[in-house]
């Protein structure tokens, strides 16, 4: 069989592709294989070294994480409980010759109970509002009963509003 020049010339340039990408090929494969290595890979003696060192550092890191997580937790905690956690709202009529009940007390209490009752008192001709400071579910000033009440429904349990008689 004989072959032509230029099938010639086309079969060494396609042998030397597949040459160079054959080399390519190899040469990827020796550098993953540096950077990784298969623990099962290794000689026997060095499995199991190999298994533990992996796993020790794995656990160092996720011991890292877990402080971390704790650390960014209690932060939380102690941010949280300052914070508003309690409502209560009694809305009440303040005079007879007023309907609507559009006076309210509102009591805001943090997780221990601190945290200021808010009254607004609305008449015919004026609005006036209060505010007393609350310390550990109760207060130094005198309170109204609609005032006891929204602190009691604060304390008590979930934000809701409650209709005084």
């Amino acid at each position: 069989m004989r072959f032509t020049d230029t099938a010639l010339s086309v079969l060494v340039l396609v042998s030397l592709g597949l040459s160079v990408l054959t080399v390519l090929l190899l040469l990827l494969r020796i550098f993953r294989d540096r950077r990784v290595r298969d623990p099962a890979d290794l000689p026997p003696g060095e499995r199991l070294e190999a298994l533990v060192a992996g796993h020790a550092r794995s656990i160092r890191r996720l011991e890292a994480a877990v402080r971390q997580l704790a650390m960014g937790e209690r932060r939380l905690g102690e941010f949280l409980e300052g914070a508003v956690q309690h409502v209560g709202v009694v809305r009440f009529d303040a005079f007879e010759d007023m309907g609507g009940r559009l006076s309210f007390s509102a009591a805001l209490l943090d997780g221990r109970g601190d945290g200021v009752v808010i009254t607004s008192i609305n008449g015919r001709q004026d609005t006036r509002c209060y505010a007393k400071r609350v310390e550990n579910g109760t207060s130094i000033h005198n309170l109204s009963d609609e005032e006891e009440q929204a602190i009691r429904e604060a304390m008590g349990g979930p934000s809701r509003i409650v209709e005084a008689s």
